[in-house]
């Protein structure tokens, strides 16, 4: 009976081992597996930071640091200025968000505080399939549809109101030609508003049931509820899908491509033609002829690299400060 009760101890014990042995292995499996990814994802990321230094680096050589504040862009000439497309991209990506993040709020805060129930899926639903809608769609949207009603009705209206004020009326000015940097502008803010939108409803969705309820029979109305309950506590997911909504901005490029102009001046109105970086790209890097020619469009992409990579970091940094205080 005793050699019963050892043998059975022993094999117990063996197979305790071996079941050790081998989570331990696939624990150190998974450790490598998730490690490599990471570091996977960091390599890429170098990669395409040192393809895009090597490659314009003669643009850089050749004009040096002005290269960045230069507006003059002749390729016949092979001069070249990234100033025209960096204000574009700056200006337009302001304008989408001015337009796209107050609506996007508003959308999110009807859906989770004010839509009926038997609506709410219907509706976000329809706002979440706008972000599968493709870039060129927009697009030709913009330069078919929108581009003739801002020429012809938005645009005459902003100039004949505002054109005249002092100050103000510089934004105004110029002749509608439809397409522009407002044109774009709104055609941005129309594509970034379905992933707005998602993050604030699901950040919104997360803020306790007991706590709206305790606000609402404190009295509170449904704006007191969202302005002093709602958004304090999901301000760092606000903040989240803000950052997701200007990146998707800054890098966009068949949709401001259509509707923007694609001029590499530099204006006050925004009523006027421009360029982005992303659409000065699309539209010229197939015509590059001269090594310098590709490599000033390759030094525009580094530097929207930075823009981005700034915008992260910002972002990273309010986060910060929002958790700290």
């Amino acid at each position: 009976m005793t050699m019963m009760t050892d043998t059975a101890l022993n094999g117990s014990r063996a197979r305790a081992e071996a079941i050790s042995r081998r989570m331990r292995q696939q624990d150190r499996l998974f450790f490598w597996l998730t490690w490599g990814s990471a570091t996977g994802v960091v390599l890429v990321l170098l990669g395409v930071l040192v393809s895009l230094l090597w490659d314009s680096l003669p643009a850089f050589r050749h004009f040096g640091i002005a290269f960045i504040w230069t507006e003059r862009w002749s390729p016949a000439k092979d001069i070249f200025g990234a100033l025209a497309p960096i204000y574009g991209t700056l200006v337009t990506s302001a304008i989408a968000m001015v337009i796209g993040v107050p609506v996007s709020f508003g959308i999110a805060i009807f859906l989770t505080e004010i839509c009926p129930k038997r609506l709410r899926r219907p509706i976000g639903t329809a706002i979440e399939l706008l972000a599968g809608i493709p870039s060129i769609i927009y697009g030709l949207w913009g330069f078919f549809v929108l581009a003739p009603v801002m020429q012809q009705v938005v645009q005459p209206f902003l100039i004949n109101t505002f054109g005249d004020l002092p100050g103000i009326g510089i934004l105004f000015s110029g002749a509608p030609y439809g397409i522009g940097l407002l044109t774009a502008g709104l055609v941005l803010a129309i594509m970034i508003l379905p992933f707005i939108t998602s993050v604030s409803r699901d950040v919104f969705n997360t803020v306790p049931v007991m706590l709206r309820e305790s606000a609402y029979g404190m009295g509170m109305t449904t704006w007191e509820v969202v302005r002093y309950i709602i958004i304090p506590y999901t301000r760092l997911g606000l903040v989240g899908g803000i950052m997701v909504g200007l990146g998707r901005a800054l890098g966009e490029t068949m949709a401001v491509t259509f509707v923007i102009g694609n001029s590499h001046h530099i204006r006050a109105s925004l009523l006027s033609p421009a360029t982005t970086i992303s659409a000065a790209i699309a539209n010229e890097f197939a015509e590059a002829t001269s090594p310098l020619y590709t490599s000033s469009l390759i030094a525009l992409g580094l530097i929207l690299f930075f823009i981005t990579f700034s915008v992260l970091a910002l972002a990273k940094w309010l986060i910060g400060r929002t958790e700290s205080f």
